[in-house]
């Protein structure tokens, strides 16, 4: 159903993908990940549940060469650090998600890493090439920037609201690609 798309079953764990996602050419889904409804998983991203999971909400997209990992258990951190992305959630071009949360509406911007541990609270905002580090918490309607990542300021009604315009966008853009990458596959 995906074309050039690489599922991988590993550890008896097989990745869940919801019918009306779109995952583009090019993705390596691996093990333990659950994605959700109108999920978007654009061109080139790794998706590597192995070590433990990683969940992705309904409606959030995760755009083109971004890697999603998730941190193993240790002596400190028993349960070690899924991935969880909630609803609504943008992830953009570039970024390194790893062993963390991004709550629903949260935004991670072009090429930004999150480090595990981290939480990115509702409507909280991680900018451009920002660098999240280990344990840090984004606040709601927060904006952090900078490496390592520092409050900026807090986002206002307008830039929230864009922000769900975006997502909007993404499901439908997502729709039309699958279409598209379908339509090739099948003709």
């Amino acid at each position: 159903m995906y074309p050039e798309v690489s599922i991988i079953t590993l550890n008896g764990k097989t990745p869940r993908i919801h019918d009306s996602a779109f995952i583009a050419p090019g993705c390596r889904i691996i093990g333990d990940v659950e994605i959700g409804p109108d999920v978007s998983i654009w061109y080139n991203c790794v998706i590597r549940g192995d070590v433990n999971h990683i969940h992705i909400g309904a409606r959030s997209n995760v755009q083109d060469g971004t890697v999603i990992h998730c941190d193993s258990a240790d002596v400190r951190h028993p349960a070690g650090f899924p991935t969880i992305l909630g609803e609504d959630v943008l992830v953009g071009h570039m970024a390194m998600i790893h062993g963390c949360t991004i709550d629903d509406r949260g935004f991670v911007g072009l090429g930004a890493i999150v480090m595990s541990g981290c939480v990115i609270e509702s409507d909280g905002m991680l900018a451009a090439g920002a660098l999240l580090t280990s344990g840090k918490r984004i606040g709601s309607r927060q904006l952090w920037g900078g490496r390592p990542a520092a409050y900026m300021r807090d986002l206002t009604d307008a830039a929230l609201a864009g922000m769900q315009e975006g997502v909007q966008h993404y499901v439908v853009n997502g729709q039309a690609h699958k279409a598209a990458v379908l339509g090739q596959a099948e003709g």
